[in-house]
């Protein structure tokens, strides 16, 4: 594994970082309103559904950002393009089996009112959406990092008569 160094110079990382934080914001006010909403509409098993549906977006949203996070940890390596691309093929086969999963264990359960808990899920994971697309339009991230020469050395600088 290379050194830090190596991940800062990733242009994603900043994003990724920025995306990741205001997600979990997002998120905190989305399982406030959610819950609310949720507990007018169909009362406990509302709130606790729009909660579960609401992590559960940002945790599969979360997944993936933080997988491309800790894989730009190997940037410099020879063996980066395989360890960035297994580590996030394997956060992927993680939310697939985790959905599946989740569903299997929530289905019928008392406390889960479905409507409510599909809206949030929708409702989550629309919001994450939009997060990252402010988070990118937002973010200054430079075309080209290339040092460029302050001054033309004198064999090369231009004459008086302009040859």
């Amino acid at each position: 594994m290379t050194t830090p160094d190596g991940a800062s110079r990733i242009t994603s990382t900043p994003v990724l970082r920025t995306t990741l934080i205001w997600s979990a914001v997002v998120t905190g006010a989305l399982a406030v309103i959610g819950a609310i909403i949720g507990f007018l509409v169909a009362g406990a098993p509302g709130l606790f559904s729009a909660l579960a549906g609401i992590l559960l977006a940002a945790l599969f949203l979360g997944i993936t950002g933080a997988s491309i996070l800790i894989a730009n940890r190997w940037f410099g390596d020879d063996l980066y393009v395989p360890i960035f691309f297994g580590i996030v093929l394997g956060g992927w086969i993680l939310k697939l089996i985790v959905f599946i999963v989740v569903l299997i264990v929530l289905r019928g359960q008392p406390w889960i009112q479905p409507t409510v808990f599909f809206i949030a899920i929708v409702v989550g994971v629309l919001a994450a959406l939009v997060t990252d697309i402010v988070v990118l339009v937002r973010m200054r991230i430079p075309a080209v990092a290339a040092d460029l020469p302050t001054e033309a050395p004198e064999d090369e600088a231009p004459h008086a008569d302009g040859r």
